[in-house]
């Protein structure tokens, strides 16, 4: 595998021989100095250039890179897919090399760099040949902390836990495991996240970031919430998942108290205690019940 310094000297040195490009910045987990670092780090690197449609009409130029394992053309699908493109202004390749190395590489035009290079506070300029990018801070990543919940999103996020979870119920009742899945990650668990990451800022302050899909939880969570969180994870069993179900509506109800409880927010405990025993119900309801109840 590469080295950091290899893989950097390689971005820049490719950049400095090339004229078309001139300037290059990067952004992501390596420029956070709160992000742990390790070996499947990402290169996220943008290239300003004078045009884009020259790094488009021939790819063969990324081959200077390394052998790809795979590469993706993000803008290239959306295209595919109908979605509103610009790559006269912006094109992204997704490169993962046979040795573990992974850059996310853009082509931007300045003037559309310039637009918002100052909105990610996690960019560092590594090169600028003409002197044109503005002085950009100290990277942080203050933009991305846990932020104190208001009463409304608060409400938002237990209604849509409490309402979503009657899904996955039904669906494990009809033993339809993809639907139930479905509604327990998309729908449902982000609120747990969400909780979760609220219970977390009340006890640390709100200073930090818990990553994607809350995967820094960790490190601010007390051991059993962890633990407890991590039983949320269930397999493709029906009594698994029940018991899982059971889990994570036991910790939401635990922690959604205690953040109504610190911010003097109202919660409807009664609520939920109807809900966790309909769920009971359903959970051993017979699979030729005529009735609910």
């Amino acid at each position: 595998m590469r080295s950091e310094k290899e893989m950097f000297d390689l971005i820049l040195d490719t950049a400095r021989d090339d004229d078309r490009i001139r300037a290059v910045y990067m952004n992501g987990s390596r420029t956070n100095p709160n992000a742990p670092r390790d070996i499947f780090q990402d290169y996220d690197i943008v290239y300003l250039v004078t045009e884009t449609n020259s790094f488009i009409q021939d790819k063969n130029w990324i081959d200077i890179f390394g052998e790809r394992l795979i590469l993706q053309l993000p803008d290239e699908l959306d295209k595919i897919a109908g979605k509103e493109t610009h790559f006269e202004s912006c094109y992204v390749y997704l490169m993962q090399f046979a040795d573990g190395n992974r850059i996310d590489l853009s082509i931007r035009t300045l003037d559309s760099a310039m637009k918002d290079i100052k909105s990610d506070k996690l960019t560092v300029i590594l090169l600028d040949k003409d002197g044109v990018l503005p002085e950009i801070p100290k990277p942080t990543d203050e933009d991305y902390h846990v932020k104190k919940p208001t009463q409304e999103l608060f409400y938002r996020a237990c209604n849509e836990f409490w309402w979503v979870i009657l899904y996955i119920a039904k669906g494990l009742w009809r033993r339809e495991i993809p639907y139930a899945m479905d509604c327990w990650n998309f729908w449902v668990r982000p609120q747990l996240v969400k909780m979760l990451s609220w219970y977390a800022g009340m006890l640390t302050g709100f200073s930090f970031s818990v990553g994607k899909s809350g995967k820094y939880l960790n490190r601010y969570l007390p051991d059993d919430i962890w633990r407890k969180f991590l039983q949320t994870y269930s397999n493709a069993d029906i009594v698994s998942m029940w018991k899982s179900v059971f889990v994570m509506g036991e910790l939401f109800e635990r922690t959604a108290r205690s953040v109504a409880e610190e911010f003097g927010f109202s919660y409807d405990f009664e609520q939920s205690q109807r809900i966790l025993s309909y769920l009971k119900h359903i959970s051993k309801l017979p699979k030729d019940a005529k009735e609910i109840i």
